[in-house]
């Protein structure tokens, strides 16, 4: 309710703006996470791929146990 008598004290000029302000913040964290994510997928890959270099079949070991419980 606080909110509500906070925003009819905001401006449309001053709304606008701590719109326009938390979307700029909110799309940079989010391309901040895609890059983190990234990297964890390039991490994921250089183990699945040294794994497959040591003669574990991944797929076979999947079909067994889900990769969640093997992290575990």
């Amino acid at each position: 309710m606080a909110e509500k008598k906070e925003k009819n004290n905001m401006s449309n000029d001053e709304q606008i703006g701590f719109h326009k302000g938390s979307l700029t913040t909110l799309a940079k964290e989010r391309q901040e996470i895609m890059k983190m994510v990234s990297i964890v997928e390039q991490l994921m890959q250089m183990h699945v791929k040294a794994l497959q270099e040591l003669g574990v079949d991944l797929t076979k070991e999947a079909k067994k146990t889900p990769i969640e419980d093997m992290l575990k």
